[in-house]
This record gives C-alpha cells, sequence and structure tokens, in this order.
C-alpha cells in the first residue's frame, strides 16, 4: 500500500463527481475534467508514490490497477504502468475504447500517441480501413482525452511509463476494436484486465 496524499485523490474523486452531477453535457464534462486530472498529477506525492505501485502485467490482455469504482456514476480510476524497452519502442494494437470515456494522465516516462481514423464504411465484417492521421508526445502532467470510438495506439519511448486512467465505466465486459492497417483486418476483443489496489488515503481497495 502507498500513502498517497489523502487530499489528492479524495478531491480529485470529489470534483469528478461534482462534474457529473453539475454537468450535464457529456462533451463538455469531460472536457472539464482535465485540469482536474492535470491537478493530481500535479501532486508531489502521487508522483513518489506511484513508484510504488506494483507493475502491471500483460498476458492475454493488459492489466490496470483498480484504485476506485463510483458507486453512483460508474467511473473508475486505474493505475497503469508500462516497462519496455525504448530502444524497441514497442507500440500497442492499434484499438478503440468502444462506447467508453477515458483521460489518460502521465506522472512519469514518455508515451507517443498515435490517431488514425476509419475511412470505409464498416459494411463488410472483419474488415476496417483506416489511415494515419498524427501523433503527439505525452510526459509527466500531460493529459489525453480519449472520445468514444476514437482509434488510436501507444508507442512507449522510455522504459517505465506510469499513469492515472479515468474511465467512464470499468473496461474488460464489453468488446472493443482492433484494428490492422496493414492487413485491414478488424476483430474485437476485451479491455484491461482490473487488479483492485488500495492506494493510501483510501478506506478500502474496490471489489469485483
Amino acid at each position: 500500500m502507498v500513502t498517497t496524499t489523502d487530499s489528492a485523490v479524495k478531491q480529485f474523486i470529489s470534483q469528478i463527481r461534482n462534474l457529473y452531477e453539475q454537468e450535464p453535457n457529456v462533451d463538455k464534462r469531460w472536457e472539464k475534467m482535465i485540469p482536474v486530472m492535470r491537478e493530481l498529477l500535479a501532486d508531489a506525492d502521487a508522483r513518489k508514490d506511484s513508484a510504488a505501485w506494483p507493475e502491471t502485467v500483460y498476458t492475454d490482455r493488459a492489466e490496470n490497477l483498480l484504485f476506485y469504482e463510483d458507486p453512483d456514476y460508474g467511473f473508475v480510476l486505474n493505475g497503469f504502468i508500462k516497462i519496455s524497452n525504448p530502444d524497441v519502442k514497442p507500440k500497442s494494437l492499434i484499438h478503440d475504447h468502444a462506447q467508453n470515456w477515458t483521460l489518460y494522465g502521465v506522472l512519469d516516462g514518455t508515451d507517443a500517441i498515435e490517431r488514425y481514423e476509419r475511412v470505409d464504411d464498416g459494411s463488410k465484417p472483419d474488415y476496417a480501413e483506416v489511415k494515419f492521421t498524427g501523433r503527439f508526445q505525452v510526459g509527466p502532467g500531460d493529459v489525453d482525452l480519449v472520445q468514444p470510438w476514437l482509434i488510436h495506439a501507444e508507442v512507449g519511448e522510455t522504459k517505465r511509463t506510469t499513469a492515472f486512467i479515468l474511465r467512464a465505466e470499468r473496461p474488460g465486459s464489453f468488446l472493443q476494436g482492433r484494428y490492422n492497417p496493414e492487413t485491414n483486418e478488424y476483430w474485437q476483443g476485451y479491455g484491461p484486465r482490473m487488479t483492485p489496489y488500495k492506494l493510501g488515503g483510501m478506506d478500502s481497495a474496490p471489489t469485483i
């Protein structure tokens, strides 16, 4: 268990709950969450304590730490640690998050984010044409908002990347899109496996 400042994590959760209560427009609500995530990333204790998070492991699918799941609105706060070889710069599968809204906030390390756009009409089974539309880098303090169905990939640029991830709902129970632009293959798979973890300052680990 780590000792992340009580006020940093709990105030973050409180502010997110307030936005759910006060902002009915979903697009505007998630845009307003960006500066709230930046405040959490700026907390010195949060950055320090993330060094003690257990490493997440990729097996048949990715793994995320599950710090909090809201009982009223369903949003979840996850932790993510990616260990990679920066000389190889492995890239995640090109994918979408289905209907799920996601905020990816980097605590430590650097990733490159690639964006893609689907250009076919989706009428052919197991087939999708996607084109590359851009690439940008995210480092400590940066926040990337990933809207539903947005096609993207992450490329590890440092040996270790640590991030908070806020999602509108817990992934893993619904299918998400996967894309191969070289073959135009399309398939679906489940999102990250959730591993409950008691973050310091929280009352308990979530149950799943």
